[in-house]
Protein backbone atom coordinates (compact mmCIF):
# COMPACT_ATOMS: atom_id res chain seq x y z
CA UNK A 1 0.00 0.00 0.00
CA UNK A 2 1.53 3.34 -1.02
CA UNK A 3 0.84 6.91 0.08
CA UNK A 4 -2.13 7.13 -2.26
CA UNK A 5 -3.70 4.04 -0.69
CA UNK A 6 -3.11 1.91 -3.80
CA UNK A 7 -2.30 -1.75 -3.40
CA UNK A 8 0.14 -2.32 -6.24
CA UNK A 9 0.22 -5.69 -7.95
CA UNK A 10 0.41 -7.43 -11.32
CA UNK A 11 -2.02 -10.03 -12.60
CA UNK A 12 -0.14 -12.13 -15.15
CA UNK A 13 -2.29 -13.79 -17.80
CA UNK A 14 -1.79 -17.39 -18.91
CA UNK A 15 -1.48 -18.56 -21.62
CA UNK A 16 0.70 -15.81 -23.08
CA UNK A 17 3.73 -15.46 -25.37
CA UNK A 18 4.82 -18.13 -27.84
CA UNK A 19 2.32 -20.59 -29.28
CA UNK A 20 3.27 -23.96 -30.77
CA UNK A 21 3.37 -22.61 -34.34
CA UNK A 22 5.74 -19.80 -33.40
CA UNK A 23 8.02 -22.14 -31.44
CA UNK A 24 8.17 -24.48 -34.41
CA UNK A 25 8.97 -21.67 -36.87
CA UNK A 26 11.79 -20.26 -34.75
CA UNK A 27 13.25 -23.71 -34.10
CA UNK A 28 13.26 -24.40 -37.86
CA UNK A 29 15.58 -21.46 -38.47
CA UNK A 30 17.80 -22.37 -35.52
CA UNK A 31 18.06 -25.99 -36.66
CA UNK A 32 18.71 -24.96 -40.27
CA UNK A 33 21.56 -22.70 -39.14
CA UNK A 34 23.03 -25.53 -37.07
CA UNK A 35 22.77 -28.06 -39.87
CA UNK A 36 23.64 -25.99 -42.94
CA UNK A 37 25.44 -22.97 -41.50
CA UNK A 38 24.87 -19.30 -42.27
CA UNK A 39 23.37 -17.73 -44.17
CA UNK A 40 19.84 -19.09 -44.14
CA UNK A 41 17.41 -16.90 -46.06
CA UNK A 42 13.91 -16.30 -44.68
CA UNK A 43 11.05 -14.95 -46.78
CA UNK A 44 9.37 -12.20 -44.71
CA UNK A 45 9.61 -12.03 -40.92
CA UNK A 46 9.49 -15.58 -39.57
CA UNK A 47 6.98 -14.33 -36.99
CA UNK A 48 5.77 -10.80 -36.34
CA UNK A 49 8.17 -9.81 -33.58
CA UNK A 50 11.12 -7.50 -34.10
CA UNK A 51 13.10 -8.86 -31.12
CA UNK A 52 12.93 -12.41 -32.50
CA UNK A 53 13.91 -11.26 -36.00
CA UNK A 54 16.93 -9.28 -34.75
CA UNK A 55 18.08 -12.21 -32.60
CA UNK A 56 17.93 -14.62 -35.54
CA UNK A 57 19.71 -12.10 -37.78
CA UNK A 58 22.63 -12.06 -35.34
CA UNK A 59 22.79 -15.86 -35.64
CA UNK A 60 23.02 -15.73 -39.43
CA UNK A 61 19.46 -15.53 -40.78
CA UNK A 62 18.85 -13.09 -43.63
CA UNK A 63 15.27 -11.84 -43.95
CA UNK A 64 14.07 -10.80 -47.40
CA UNK A 65 10.80 -9.42 -48.73
CA UNK A 66 10.53 -11.82 -51.66
CA UNK A 67 11.77 -15.21 -52.80
CA UNK A 68 13.17 -13.28 -55.77
CA UNK A 69 15.70 -11.75 -53.36
CA UNK A 70 17.17 -15.15 -52.44
CA UNK A 71 20.25 -16.30 -54.40
CA UNK A 72 19.54 -19.24 -56.70
CA UNK A 73 19.84 -22.68 -55.05
CA UNK A 74 20.13 -21.15 -51.56
CA UNK A 75 18.17 -22.32 -48.52
CA UNK A 76 14.91 -20.39 -48.16
CA UNK A 77 12.57 -20.69 -45.17
CA UNK A 78 8.92 -19.76 -45.63
CA UNK A 79 7.50 -17.90 -42.63
CA UNK A 80 4.88 -19.18 -40.19
CA UNK A 81 2.21 -17.10 -41.98
CA UNK A 82 2.32 -19.29 -45.09
CA UNK A 83 2.70 -18.47 -48.78
CA UNK A 84 0.68 -18.70 -51.98
CA UNK A 85 1.23 -21.35 -54.68
CA UNK A 86 2.76 -18.65 -56.87
CA UNK A 87 5.50 -18.07 -54.31
CA UNK A 88 6.23 -21.80 -54.28
CA UNK A 89 6.42 -21.82 -58.09
CA UNK A 90 8.79 -18.86 -58.05
CA UNK A 91 11.00 -20.63 -55.51
CA UNK A 92 11.07 -23.76 -57.67
CA UNK A 93 12.08 -21.74 -60.75
CA UNK A 94 15.01 -20.36 -58.77
CA UNK A 95 15.94 -23.87 -57.55
CA UNK A 96 15.65 -22.73 -53.95
CA UNK A 97 16.07 -25.31 -51.20
CA UNK A 98 12.79 -24.58 -49.41
CA UNK A 99 12.13 -25.35 -45.76
CA UNK A 100 8.49 -24.67 -44.92
CA UNK A 101 7.79 -23.13 -41.49
CA UNK A 102 4.10 -22.49 -42.22
CA UNK A 103 2.06 -22.99 -39.05
CA UNK A 104 0.15 -26.30 -39.36
CA UNK A 105 -3.08 -24.45 -38.53
CA UNK A 106 -2.48 -22.06 -41.44
CA UNK A 107 -1.64 -24.98 -43.72
CA UNK A 108 -4.98 -26.52 -42.77
CA UNK A 109 -6.76 -23.32 -43.84
CA UNK A 110 -4.94 -23.52 -47.20
CA UNK A 111 -6.21 -27.06 -47.72
CA UNK A 112 -9.76 -25.94 -46.96
CA UNK A 113 -9.46 -23.05 -49.40
CA UNK A 114 -8.46 -25.46 -52.15
CA UNK A 115 -11.32 -27.81 -51.26
CA UNK A 116 -13.93 -25.04 -51.38
CA UNK A 117 -12.51 -23.88 -54.72
CA UNK A 118 -12.80 -27.40 -56.14
CA UNK A 119 -16.44 -27.39 -55.03
CA UNK A 120 -16.93 -24.20 -57.10
CA UNK A 121 -17.82 -22.15 -54.05
CA UNK A 122 -17.09 -18.45 -53.67
CA UNK A 123 -14.67 -18.19 -50.77
CA UNK A 124 -15.25 -15.35 -48.31
CA UNK A 125 -11.96 -14.86 -46.47
CA UNK A 126 -12.48 -13.03 -43.18
CA UNK A 127 -9.30 -11.16 -42.34
CA UNK A 128 -7.16 -8.09 -42.86
CA UNK A 129 -6.20 -7.28 -46.43
CA UNK A 130 -2.44 -7.04 -46.78
CA UNK A 131 -1.67 -9.38 -43.88
CA UNK A 132 0.81 -12.04 -45.01
CA UNK A 133 -1.41 -14.91 -43.92
CA UNK A 134 -4.38 -13.52 -45.84
CA UNK A 135 -2.23 -13.03 -48.94
CA UNK A 136 -1.08 -16.66 -48.77
CA UNK A 137 -4.60 -18.07 -48.34
CA UNK A 138 -6.00 -15.79 -51.04
CA UNK A 139 -3.38 -17.11 -53.46
CA UNK A 140 -4.77 -20.65 -53.25
CA UNK A 141 -8.02 -19.61 -54.93
CA UNK A 142 -7.59 -16.02 -56.21
CA UNK A 143 -10.36 -16.25 -58.81
CA UNK A 144 -12.92 -17.38 -56.26
CA UNK A 145 -11.91 -15.45 -53.11
CA UNK A 146 -13.30 -12.21 -51.68
CA UNK A 147 -11.66 -10.66 -48.61
CA UNK A 148 -14.16 -9.57 -45.95
CA UNK A 149 -12.69 -7.29 -43.30
CA UNK A 150 -15.77 -5.87 -41.58
CA UNK A 151 -19.49 -6.37 -40.97
CA UNK A 152 -20.08 -3.63 -43.55
CA UNK A 153 -18.08 -5.60 -46.11
CA UNK A 154 -20.26 -8.63 -45.41
CA UNK A 155 -23.44 -6.60 -45.82
CA UNK A 156 -22.24 -5.13 -49.15
CA UNK A 157 -21.32 -8.41 -50.85
CA UNK A 158 -22.92 -8.33 -54.28
CA UNK A 159 -23.91 -12.00 -54.51
CA UNK A 160 -27.31 -13.69 -54.87
CA UNK A 161 -28.54 -15.23 -51.59
CA UNK A 162 -28.45 -18.77 -53.03
CA UNK A 163 -24.80 -18.49 -54.18
CA UNK A 164 -22.72 -21.48 -53.02
CA UNK A 165 -20.30 -19.75 -50.63
CA UNK A 166 -17.87 -20.74 -47.91
CA UNK A 167 -15.92 -18.75 -45.36
CA UNK A 168 -12.51 -19.08 -43.75
CA UNK A 169 -10.86 -16.80 -41.22
CA UNK A 170 -7.39 -15.44 -40.60
CA UNK A 171 -6.02 -17.60 -37.78
CA UNK A 172 -4.80 -14.67 -35.68
CA UNK A 173 -8.40 -13.56 -35.23
CA UNK A 174 -10.70 -15.21 -32.68
CA UNK A 175 -14.22 -16.56 -32.52
CA UNK A 176 -15.36 -13.36 -30.81
CA UNK A 177 -13.86 -11.10 -33.47
CA UNK A 178 -15.37 -12.94 -36.40
CA UNK A 179 -18.77 -13.78 -34.89
CA UNK A 180 -20.61 -10.67 -36.08
CA UNK A 181 -19.29 -11.03 -39.63
CA UNK A 182 -20.16 -14.72 -39.78
CA UNK A 183 -23.65 -13.97 -38.40
CA UNK A 184 -24.21 -11.62 -41.36
CA UNK A 185 -22.97 -14.23 -43.83
CA UNK A 186 -25.21 -16.86 -42.27
CA UNK A 187 -28.21 -14.54 -42.54
CA UNK A 188 -27.50 -13.50 -46.12
CA UNK A 189 -26.58 -16.83 -47.76
CA UNK A 190 -28.62 -20.03 -47.72
CA UNK A 191 -25.81 -22.23 -49.02
CA UNK A 192 -22.94 -21.33 -46.68
CA UNK A 193 -20.20 -23.65 -45.44
CA UNK A 194 -17.49 -22.88 -42.92
CA UNK A 195 -14.63 -24.58 -41.08
CA UNK A 196 -15.22 -26.77 -38.05
CA UNK A 197 -14.86 -25.28 -34.60
CA UNK A 198 -11.61 -27.20 -34.14
CA UNK A 199 -10.08 -25.11 -36.93
CA UNK A 200 -10.06 -21.91 -34.88
CA UNK A 201 -6.54 -20.98 -33.78
CA UNK A 202 -6.47 -22.07 -30.14
CA UNK A 203 -3.63 -19.65 -29.32
CA UNK A 204 -5.40 -16.47 -30.43
CA UNK A 205 -8.59 -17.46 -28.60
CA UNK A 206 -6.80 -18.52 -25.40
CA UNK A 207 -4.77 -15.31 -25.19
CA UNK A 208 -7.84 -13.16 -25.69
CA UNK A 209 -9.77 -15.20 -23.12
CA UNK A 210 -6.91 -14.68 -20.65
CA UNK A 211 -7.06 -10.91 -21.22
CA UNK A 212 -10.80 -10.99 -20.56
CA UNK A 213 -10.12 -12.82 -17.31
CA UNK A 214 -7.64 -10.23 -16.01
CA UNK A 215 -9.64 -7.15 -17.08
CA UNK A 216 -12.15 -7.20 -14.17
CA UNK A 217 -9.24 -7.18 -11.72
CA UNK A 218 -7.13 -4.58 -13.53
CA UNK A 219 -6.93 -0.79 -13.71
CA UNK A 220 -4.59 -1.07 -16.69
CA UNK A 221 -3.67 -3.82 -19.15
CA UNK A 222 -0.29 -4.04 -20.89
CA UNK A 223 0.24 -6.42 -23.81
CA UNK A 224 3.76 -7.22 -24.97
CA UNK A 225 3.94 -7.51 -28.75
CA UNK A 226 5.17 -5.83 -31.91
CA UNK A 227 3.12 -3.23 -33.76
CA UNK A 228 2.79 -5.51 -36.78
CA UNK A 229 1.51 -8.41 -34.66
CA UNK A 230 -2.18 -8.83 -35.43
CA UNK A 231 -2.93 -11.08 -32.47
CA UNK A 232 -1.18 -8.74 -30.02
CA UNK A 233 -3.13 -5.73 -31.27
CA UNK A 234 -6.38 -7.69 -30.96
CA UNK A 235 -5.58 -8.44 -27.31
CA UNK A 236 -5.21 -4.72 -26.58
CA UNK A 237 -8.52 -4.06 -28.31
CA UNK A 238 -10.24 -6.76 -26.23
CA UNK A 239 -9.28 -4.99 -23.01
CA UNK A 240 -10.25 -1.59 -24.37
CA UNK A 241 -13.66 -2.82 -25.52
CA UNK A 242 -14.29 -4.06 -21.99
CA UNK A 243 -13.59 -0.57 -20.65
CA UNK A 244 -10.06 -0.93 -19.28
CA UNK A 245 -7.18 1.28 -20.49
CA UNK A 246 -4.71 -0.87 -22.39
CA UNK A 247 -1.46 -0.36 -24.28
CA UNK A 248 0.75 -2.35 -26.61
CA UNK A 249 4.36 -2.58 -25.38
CA UNK A 250 6.74 -3.63 -28.19
CA UNK A 251 9.55 -3.74 -25.62
CA UNK A 252 10.34 -2.20 -22.24
CA UNK A 253 11.94 0.90 -23.80
CA UNK A 254 8.48 1.96 -24.97
CA UNK A 255 6.87 1.65 -21.56
CA UNK A 256 5.58 5.01 -20.33
CA UNK A 257 5.58 5.85 -16.63
CA UNK A 258 2.55 8.14 -16.96
CA UNK A 259 0.39 5.09 -17.70
CA UNK A 260 0.71 4.17 -14.01
CA UNK A 261 -0.94 7.28 -12.59
CA UNK A 262 -3.69 6.18 -10.20
CA UNK A 263 -3.20 2.50 -11.14
CA UNK A 264 -3.28 -0.21 -8.49
CA UNK A 265 -3.51 -3.49 -10.41
CA UNK A 266 -1.91 -4.07 -13.81
CA UNK A 267 -2.88 -6.95 -16.08
CA UNK A 268 0.03 -8.19 -18.18
CA UNK A 269 0.03 -10.54 -21.16
CA UNK A 270 1.87 -11.08 -24.45
CA UNK A 271 0.94 -11.96 -28.00
CA UNK A 272 1.66 -15.38 -29.48
CA UNK A 273 4.76 -14.11 -31.29
CA UNK A 274 6.30 -12.26 -28.31
CA UNK A 275 9.07 -14.04 -26.36
CA UNK A 276 8.79 -14.44 -22.60
CA UNK A 277 12.04 -12.51 -22.06
CA UNK A 278 10.24 -9.31 -23.09
CA UNK A 279 7.55 -10.03 -20.50
CA UNK A 280 10.24 -10.55 -17.85
CA UNK A 281 11.82 -7.21 -18.72
CA UNK A 282 8.47 -5.45 -18.41
CA UNK A 283 7.83 -7.09 -15.03
CA UNK A 284 11.26 -5.92 -13.83
CA UNK A 285 10.42 -2.37 -14.91
CA UNK A 286 7.05 -2.48 -13.14
CA UNK A 287 8.78 -3.75 -9.98
CA UNK A 288 10.87 -0.58 -9.98
CA UNK A 289 7.62 1.33 -9.51
CA UNK A 290 6.43 -0.90 -6.68
CA UNK A 291 4.49 -3.52 -8.65
CA UNK A 292 6.36 -6.49 -7.19
CA UNK A 293 3.43 -8.68 -6.14
CA UNK A 294 2.51 -11.00 -9.04
CA UNK A 295 -0.57 -13.20 -9.28
CA UNK A 296 -1.30 -15.68 -12.08
CA UNK A 297 -4.64 -15.79 -13.93
CA UNK A 298 -4.74 -19.05 -15.91
CA UNK A 299 -7.62 -19.80 -18.29
CA UNK A 300 -6.21 -22.78 -20.22
CA UNK A 301 -3.35 -25.23 -20.48
CA UNK A 302 -1.52 -25.47 -23.79
CA UNK A 303 0.21 -28.78 -24.43
CA UNK A 304 0.26 -28.77 -28.24
CA UNK A 305 3.62 -29.34 -29.91
CA UNK A 306 4.30 -28.92 -33.65
CA UNK A 307 7.49 -30.71 -34.68
CA UNK A 308 9.99 -29.35 -37.22
CA UNK A 309 10.55 -31.16 -40.54
CA UNK A 310 12.36 -34.49 -40.34
CA UNK A 311 15.20 -33.22 -42.56
CA UNK A 312 16.27 -30.92 -39.71
CA UNK A 313 16.03 -33.47 -36.91
CA UNK A 314 16.83 -36.76 -38.67
CA UNK A 315 13.83 -38.12 -36.80
CA UNK A 316 11.24 -39.81 -39.07
CA UNK A 317 8.56 -39.34 -36.38
CA UNK A 318 8.59 -35.63 -37.19
CA UNK A 319 7.99 -36.05 -40.90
Amino acid sequence: MNALGLEKKVVLAEPRSFCAGVRRAISIIELALEKYGAPVYVRKEIVHNHYVVRLLERRGAIFVDSEEDVPESAICVFSAHGVSPQVRRNAELRSLDVIDATCPLVAKVHQQAKRFAREKRTLLLVGHEGHEEVEGTYGHAPDRTVIVETVSDAERLDLPPDTPVAYLTQTTLSVDETKDIIDVLDRRFSNLLGPGTDDICYASQNRQDAVKAVVPRSDLVLVVGSRNSSNSIRMVEVAQRLGTPAHLVPDVTEFQEEWLEGVGTIGVSAGASAPEILVDQLLEKLAEFGYEDIEIERVAEENIVFHPPARLTDDPRHA
